[in-house]
């Protein structure tokens, strides 16, 4: 006699193999020098997706002429904000700690690896997801380290990653993780390290600039969502603190060449609220997960200097989540989100 009972044991679960979370940033210099500088603008603004332009007429000119003066420019600006201790750049000190502190907080996940790799620049992504393949990864969580998405920065770390495959012939199975803009984590973040960094001030801003990395104007025309991902991650976070869009203001920094870029521009609001009468100001750059040259030398150094030099008497850049806990704690809930299924 036969019974339909299922049998008194079940099956053991089929092994999991293991996933790798490769955190991207933008990427940095191997130096200041001339030709370290050179290396990595040129791979940089070479980029398609950073400059739209036709190559066969973009190139002339970034090869003859930006790249005969930039990388002196630009050298002198990081060499202000270099990590001479480690003689590197902060973004690099920053994004290693991350993915270090991040594997630390995923150790329950026994099959999870975490590492790193910058766009631009050393590490590649391609040179670490076939590291990742190569330790017995089977499945890959390419996470751009970009809150908003755009074209020019999270679409370009995807475009690697699996351009980085077709070389492959077994190929990891690849997620990535979209933009996180309105996430309540990261909103409660930005929150908690402005209230954080008001706390040690003995003055209180009359005005927060939420500053924002500018694209072209024509990028946006184009489809491109990030202006309003950058608002939507305002008005959340004036919501969160219970501030007025008179006190939390939106701007954009760092256009480059003769394009019209997102508006308002960062150093002509400064300029103008210093000209207003606008006394105590203060900075942050909710679109970067690490201070870099953009908010230490930008925003730190020239936003200050200009609001300064035009009537502005307290000024203070409040720094990025970098690898605080309250960054960190970003960066576990979204990547834990993403690998649902997966672990």
């Amino acid at each position: 006699m036969t019974s339909d009972a299922p049998p008194s044991h079940s099956n053991p679960p089929a092994e999991l193999g293991r996933v790798g979370v490769l955190l991207v940033n933008l990427g940095t210099p191997e130096g200041t020098d001339y030709w370290s500088m050179r290396r990595y603008l040129s791979e940089f603004l070479s980029d398609k997706r950073v400059i739209e332009w036709s190559q066969l007429y973009w190139q002339p000119i970034l090869q003859l002429i930006v790249l005969s003066r930039r990388p002196q420019k630009v050298g002198k600006a990081y060499e202000e904000i270099w990590n001479h201790e480690k003689n590197e750049s902060f973004l690099l000190t920053y994004t290693r700690s991350q993915s270090d502190l991040l594997g630390s907080a995923l150790r329950d996940l026994p099959n999870v690896t975490v590492d790193w790799a910058m766009r631009y620049g050393k590490p590649s992504i391609a040179s670490k997801v076939q590291e990742l393949k190569d330790t017995g990864c089977e499945r890959v969580l390419v996470f751009p380290l970009y809150p908003q998405y755009s074209a020019s920065t999270t679409a370009t770390v995807n475009d690697e990653a699996f351009k980085a495959l077709l070389k492959m012939r077994w190929q990891p199975a690849l997620r990535t993780v979209p933009p996180y803009h309105d996430d309540p984590a990261y909103i409660e973040a930005l929150a908690s390290s402005i209230q954080a960094k008001l706390a040690t001030l003995d003055w209180e801003p009359e005005v927060l600039l939420t500053s924002f990395h500018g694209i072209p104007q024509s990028y946006a025309a184009k489809g491109d969502p990030y202006p309003g991902q950058c608002h939507i991650t305002a008005r959340l976070l004036r919501k969160k603190l219970g501030w007025s869009e008179e006190k939390l203001q939106l701007t954009f920094q760092s256009r480059f060449g003769p394009e019209e870029w997102l508006q308002p521009y960062t150093d002509k609001t400064v300029e103008a609220l210093a000209k207003k009468g606008v006394k105590r100001l203060a900075v942050i750059n909710p679109g970067f997960v690490s201070d870099c040259l953009e908010t230490l030398e930008e925003i730190a150094g020239e936003a200050g200097e200009i609001f300064h030099e035009h009537g502005g008497e307290k000024f203070v850049h409040i720094p990025c989540l970098n690898d605080t806990p309250d960054g960190m704690r970003v960066l576990e809930t979204v990547v834990r989100r993403e690998l649902q299924g997966w672990v």
